[in-house]
């Protein structure tokens, strides 16, 4: 059985990169509640484990390189982020770890989106993959380690 929370982080993280990368080289604001799901701070003005579990997840993918962001707004969100140079980089690049399927009909520009780290990432959300998530962010953050 999987940690729950280690799940929950590799989903944060790849929608959070996900998401720059969509408004890549501008700078854009990330909520958690776009990354997670809305919810309402409890009687004493905190939010759940899970929630902030999340804001935890924006606050490292920043300490540790993957993007930048000006500052924080409260504990729900990071404001004017963008993804380094070597995050863009790695997720335009092609995933060695990608088993080849496509059409050989398509664009080569569609065959060489469709073998990008991006790619394995949103497919595997948009999957609901756990397993094909997790392997698609360890591969990205070896990479990251190396570079």
């Amino acid at each position: 059985m999987t940690d729950i929370n280690v799940d929950d982080f590799f989903k944060d993280a790849a929608k959070t990169l996900a998401a720059l990368y969509g408004v890549f080289p501008r700078r854009h604001a990330i909520f958690v509640d776009d990354i997670y799901q809305t919810e309402e701070p409890d009687e004493f003005g905190l939010h759940s484990e899970r929630y902030q579990a999340c804001f935890g997840t924006l606050l490292w993918l920043g300490e540790e390189g993957y993007l930048r962001f000006e500052d924080t707004i409260g504990n729900e969100a990071i404001d004017q982020a963008v993804l380094t140079g070597r995050t863009f980089t790695l997720l335009s690049s092609p995933a060695e770890s990608i088993t080849r399927h496509e059409d050989p009909n398509l664009p080569d520009l569609v065959r060489l989106e469709h073998s990008t780290h991006l790619h394995q990432i949103k497919t595997a959300l948009r999957d609901r993959s756990s397993m094909e998530l997790r392997r698609a962010m360890i591969s990205l953050m070896g990479l990251m380690q190396r570079s």
